[in-house]
């Protein structure tokens, strides 16, 4: 029943404008990033040990909702520019199947590696109050920025913060 509440608050802010701007917030404490172990489309877990050393964008999205799409083109550019750097990316689904992610990415390709979080655990662990929300994390593991609402991921300034923490961890 929790997991339903939660759902359902979470759709309330699903309706927060498509691209609420290119920002992003500075996480001034820079938490370390809670680790999770989730499983893709294909059932394969996948552990954060996988993206450690470097930096990552994670986004949280369901399927549902309106501005999780309209920003998925976009990660995706940015995903095939940002991968050749030495970059990750991972977009967490919360609360639907794999059966309808997997359809969902038919209509919207997403390249990057796909997790599922089923019953809202990782999604609370993160601190995630509305969808899409994106955390950048540096190569230490640390949560360095937040993005509440949609972006234009391949917006060239947004691209060269996200390379900036790279270049932080090998000068």
């Amino acid at each position: 029943m929790k997991h339903i509440l939660f759902l359902a608050w979470l759709v309330l802010f699903a309706g927060l404008p498509a691209m609420a701007g290119q920002t992003l917030t500075p996480v001034a404490e820079r938490p370390q990033a809670p680790r999770f172990s989730l499983p893709d489309l294909d059932g394969e877990r996948v552990d954060w040990k996988r993206f450690e050393g470097r930096p990552v964008i994670v986004n949280f999205w369901a399927t549902w909702c309106p501005p999780c799409r309209a920003e998925l083109p976009a990660m995706n550019r940015a995903w095939r520019i940002l991968e050749k750097e030495g970059v990750a990316m991972v977009a967490i689904n919360v609360g639907e199947d794999a059966d309808t992610v997997f359809t969902f990415t038919g209509d919207y390709p997403i390249d990057f590696p796909v997790l599922l979080d089923e019953e809202g655990v990782v999604v609370k662990e993160w601190g995630v109050r509305a969808l899409p929300t994106t955390y950048v994390v540096d190569g230490a593991g640390h949560i360095v920025y937040r993005a509440v609402g949609g972006r234009e991921w391949d917006d060239p300034e947004l691209l060269e913060r996200i390379r900036a923490l790279g270049e932080e961890r090998n000068p």
